[in-house]
């Protein structure tokens, strides 16, 4: 449900920011793609110094790897829906950018199967640990901070790069097991240590690097 009201509240505010465009105003529609996925954005340019900008990006990135010494499938799922401000300097296509993202990160985790299992430093075997099932996300709204350089032919098509910071805060890691052990106060305390040890290793994912390229179209 938080999740759900920082995703309206954050679109909200980009449409009500953008909600007197007409016929007369600069409008851009657009799409990118970066590192948050491939995304859909809406730019009001009311002043030649300054636009609002209001979108959404999503994408699924499945891998394989290992954390805290287990073998995981990893799907990355990237969501996000975002206003942001953009102040552009005169006679430069240079601009800086602040804004809010409604954040739906997360990283979903599956365990591999396996003769033997380290979980928080204790061996267990494939029946007493099961499946393992970690899910990572952070806070709903993320401040972004960035700048970016728009370049545009003839006022009615840009190109657009972004290079930013999207703060998600400190990661929340859930961790759970299915197998023999899965109510066994012993295994439990492993199990935990072991989510934290999984938790801190997300530590630098709360700084969230942006890198995106787009192109617009100037429907007015």
């Amino acid at each position: 449900m938080n999740a759900l009201r920082a995703k309206l509240t954050v679109l909200l505010l980009g449409l009500a920011m953008a909600g007197s465009v007409s016929a007369a105003d600069n409008l851009w529609l657009g799409f990118k793609a970066g590192t948050l996925g491939l995304g859909l954005e809406a730019t009001w340019r009311p002043l030649p110094w300054f636009d609002i900008r209001a979108g959404a990006n999503s994408f699924d990135y499945d891998d394989d790897g290992s954390q805290a010494g287990v073998n995981y499938n990893a799907t990355l799922h990237l969501e996000t829906y975002y206003a942001t401000l953009n102040f552009r300097f005169p006679l430069s296509p240079f601009r800086v950018t602040a804004g809010a993202f409604s954040n739906g990160n997360e990283l979903q985790m599956v365990s591999m199967d396996s003769p033997s299992f380290d979980i928080g430093g204790v061996p267990f075997t494939q029946d007493e640990v099961g499946t393992l099932r970690s899910t990572t996300f952070f806070e709903d709204v993320a401040p972004y901070l960035g700048f970016g350089y728009d370049f545009n032919v003839f006022g009615k098509v840009g190109l657009n790069l972004d290079i930013g910071v999207l703060w998600q805060g400190e990661p929340s890691v859930t961790l759970t097991a299915d197998g023999l052990l899965e109510s066994d106060p012993t295994f439990m305390a492993a199990l935990e240590a072991e989510r934290l040890e999984i938790e801190a290793e997300f530590e630098d994912f709360k700084a969230f690097p942006v890198l995106s390229l787009g192109f617009s179209f100037n429907f007015f």
